[in-house]
């Protein structure tokens, strides 16, 4: 059954991996019913700063403003059943982790743990405080999945693409799409 996936890119460095996912999610097309994307300004800012372009701008997906409460997907009635947010940045971990939902990545992830759906974190951040790990613990008891952007190299990756896509295939992975990726020993 085709999915339901929103997509929040956060300001934490690393829009590489949103760039990845975004050319990744446009492949899968067939397996997907509705991407919804919500961008933080700061993730905006740091897209055009590591990448050198807003071409995040050309990708066909749906884009909502951060604080577009009206957005499908900040009601549990629209049936998202999947959420990822890549790159993660510590402050939008600790606010879902504790349920403040100010604006419309936190107030939807709020509702797709509420509603016991799949949210992906992918923080990018080392090394970590004690509050950062009290953080992604609250957020995996809650029924969310913590996967860190921490690409693997047995792949022999050439390029930033090719070692980006080693998270963003697990990430996808997790997310119950089926992708062609490496797999260790396949």
């Amino acid at each position: 059954m085709p999915r339901k996936i929103i997509v929040a890119v956060t300001g934490a460095s690393g829009s590489i991996y949103a760039k990845v996912l975004f050319d990744k999610l446009l492949a899968l097309h067939p397996q997907l019913d509705t991407v919804g994307i919500v961008m933080s300004d700061n993730a905006k800012d740091v897209w055009k700063f590591e990448l050198g372009n807003s071409d995040h701008n050309n990708y066909p997906f749906t884009f909502y403003d951060k604080n577009d409460f009206y957005a499908p997907f900040a009601s549990g009635s629209a049936k998202f059943d999947t959420m990822i947010v890549c790159p993660c940045s510590m402050g939008t971990l600790a606010r879902i982790a504790h349920g403040t939902s100010s604006d419309l990545t936190t107030r939807a992830a709020d509702v797709i743990l509420k509603e016991r759906r799949k949210l992906i974190m992918v923080p990018r951040e080392t090394p970590l405080s004690l509050i950062h790990i009290r953080n992604m613990q609250a957020v995996v008891e809650a029924g969310g999945i913590i996967c860190p952007a921490s690409p693997s190299f047995y792949s022999l990756p050439k390029n930033f693409e090719e070692l980006a896509s080693t998270v963003v295939d697990r990430v996808l992975g997790l997310a119950d799409l089926q992708v062609d990726s490496y797999e260790w020993g396949g």
